[in-house]
């Protein structure tokens, strides 16, 4: 194996923000921050957001989010486009009949030219 190809390997203690649960492991990560382990050795700590402890799917734990407001954000985007798509259904409706009209006086005149 090529010697100093790869990066060097340590023991870093992963903290979950969440749930404050915190595990040890072997990895690559580098990190300023440091912590003081059970046994008494000080380790380099990265923090992480999410992990099995607080994930919904692997704690069985739900999290509720704003679901109110999202749902309430779609329902007005909804509308939205349906009001939409009704200006444009009439604004067609609108289009149709002033052809027809002109049409209409199109043929009225092609009538009169004719006789």
């Amino acid at each position: 194996m090529k010697k100093n190809i790869h990066p060097k390997s340590q023991l870093v203690v992963f903290k979950d923000l969440a749930s404050d649960f915190q595990m040890i492991a072997e990895s690559t990560l580098t990190t300023d921050k440091k912590i003081k382990w059970s046994d008494g050795k000080e380790y380099p700590l990265y923090e992480i957001e999410i992990s099995s402890t607080s994930h919904p799917f692997y704690s069985g734990k739900t999290v509720i989010l704003d679901t109110a407001g999202r749902v309430e954000k779609f329902e007005e985007r909804r509308k939205l486009a349906e009001a939409k798509k009704q200006a444009i259904i009439d604004n067609k409706t609108k289009k149709e009949k002033v052809v027809e009209v002109f049409k209409g006086k199109k043929k009225e005149k092609t009538e009169t030219t004719e006789n």
